[in-house]
């Protein structure tokens, strides 16, 4: 995709059990030099990014998923030019349906970073519930193509 090409700083999530292996993308952006990072999820539904410069000495996250260590660089949103959303399904419209901890619900409107979502084209429904305070990803990107909505 152009945009993740062209961004250099991304926020890009570790892929667990259920959800498409993002490994080889995080290599990718690591191999391009770009400025990686993963989000670092806190209590009360907070989410940082955090650079990370390599896969080594990741370790366990909130709810086991694997994340930066503490003290690696805080990369303020405003930095990001590309982020790459996590959800269960996400409809035709770029609404997702996450975990249901409001993580990327509160972080994504602090930038103007590109969105992508990214699943399985099987988990592509019509529509998820949504709430006021959801926004939808700019594009879907599933194993048959990207659908662009922005």
């Amino acid at each position: 995709m152009p945009e993740y090409l062209s961004a250099e700083t991304v926020l890009l999530f570790y892929g667990t059990a259920g959800e498409v292996n993002t490994l080889p993308i995080i290599e990718d952006a690591l191999s391009k030099r770009k400025t990686v990072c993963l989000p670092e999820s806190l209590p009360g539904g907070i989410m940082h990014a955090r650079r990370i410069l390599s896969l080594l000495g990741l370790l366990g996250g909130r709810f086991g998923i694997p994340a930066p260590r503490r003290g690696a660089e805080l990369v303020p949103p405003e930095r990001l030019g590309f982020i790459l959303v996590p959800g269960l399904t996400f409809d035709r419209a770029g609404y997702r349906l996450g975990r249901g901890g409001g993580y990327y619900d509160r972080y994504l409107p602090q930038t103007r970073a590109y969105t992508a979502g990214v699943c399985r084209e099987e988990l592509l429904c019509d529509a998820v519930p949504r709430e006021a305070h959801d926004a939808p990803v700019a594009c879907v990107v599933t194993e048959t193509g990207a659908r662009r909505y922005m």
